[in-house]
């Protein structure tokens, strides 16, 4: 078995895509969606723009939150990333915080730290 190693990842951009909630065998909820990132980055000391989109997942109170969030809002979000599932190794975010950046004191957040 191969050790833990390093898989963190941080991420802002516009909340592009929010699915249905669905809930684990367990009754734990879970929530698929899209981010939207748009920046502009340096690379071999050249300026790039930098457009993409991530599949991201939310699960358990993180889910809720997501869930009653605004399509085009802007929001950090930091996590980890796992394969879809067996059959598709497809990259997908797992969200462990998400940041609201939208008014003075950045809105609302949650994380894995309560």
């Amino acid at each position: 078995m191969q050790e833990a190693g390093r898989n963190s990842f941080e991420i802002d951009g516009i909340l592009a895509e929010i699915g249905q909630m669905r809930y684990s065998p367990g009754g734990v909820p879970v929530l698929a969606g899209r981010i939207e990132h748009r920046s502009k980055q340096v690379e071999a000391g050249l300026s790039r723009d930098v457009e993409l989109e991530l599949q991201v997942v939310a699960v358990g109170d993180k889910a809720k939150l997501l869930a009653v969030a605004r399509l085009g809002s802007p929001a950090r979000l930091t996590g980890f990333f796992a394969a879809k599932s067996l059959r598709s190794r497809v990259p997908v975010l797992h969200i462990d915080t998400i940041e609201f950046l939208e008014g003075t004191n950045h809105g609302i957040q949650a994380s894995n730290e309560a």
